[in-house]
């Protein structure tokens, strides 16, 4: 019988803290249901299976990433947009590692899908800033491709504590950041 009071949403931002704290490839619905206090066969009255679970954590994380990027960058534009949206990201990826984990290779199953509309937001957002730029649309794909794996790999390294010399990871990412932008501007 599934505890009192408990919902789907409870499920799912459970699942995403329990993500962040054991890593997102440790999460079971066995460790759910400890963590809500249920057994595990009460968790299938709020999702269909640990893949549904895991599209949900997915769609739930790239909501709120669209909701940093673009509070970040609102009444921004070059440079000072560009500093705002990488430096969110990388702090959304520091402080959610296991539900932003669950992003990649997450795909839409339809277009009624959450997925779909918060990564629309999260795709515009970041077009917006790279407008600024004057990036063409010709090239647009190719420079959100280039700023996705930039942020990505650089948060995910950070996070997975993959920076172990004495050189300030802060440094490394406001160079980061500065030679983009140079790039961007010379494009």
């Amino acid at each position: 019988m599934p505890r009192a009071g408990l919902t789907g949403t409870d499920v799912v931002a459970s699942a995403a803290g329990l993500a962040d704290q054991i890593g997102y490839s440790g999460l079971t619905m066995g460790l759910l249901a400890d963590r809500l206090g249920v057994r595990p066969p009460s968790l299938y009255k709020h999702v269909d299976s640990l893949a549904d679970l895991q599209h949900r954590v997915a769609a739930l994380a790239m909501a709120e990433l669209g909701e940093v990027i673009g509070d970040a960058v609102q009444g921004k534009a070059g440079l000072d947009a560009l500093a705002a949206m990488m430096s969110a990201v990388r702090a959304y990826v520091i402080a959610h590692p296991g539900r932003y984990t669950a992003t990649t290779g997450a795909e839409p199953t339809g277009p009624g899908d959450p997925l779909l509309a918060a990564s629309t937001r999260v795709i515009n957002s970041i077009t917006a800033v790279l407008r600024g730029y004057g990036v063409s649309d010709a090239d647009m794909d190719h420079a959100l491709r280039t700023i996705r794996s930039t942020m990505h790999g650089f948060a995910m390294l950070e996070a997975s504590r993959g920076f172990q010399w004495e050189a300030d990871p802060d440094e490394s990412f406001a160079w980061m950041i500065r030679f983009i932008d140079r790039g961007l501007r010379q494009g």
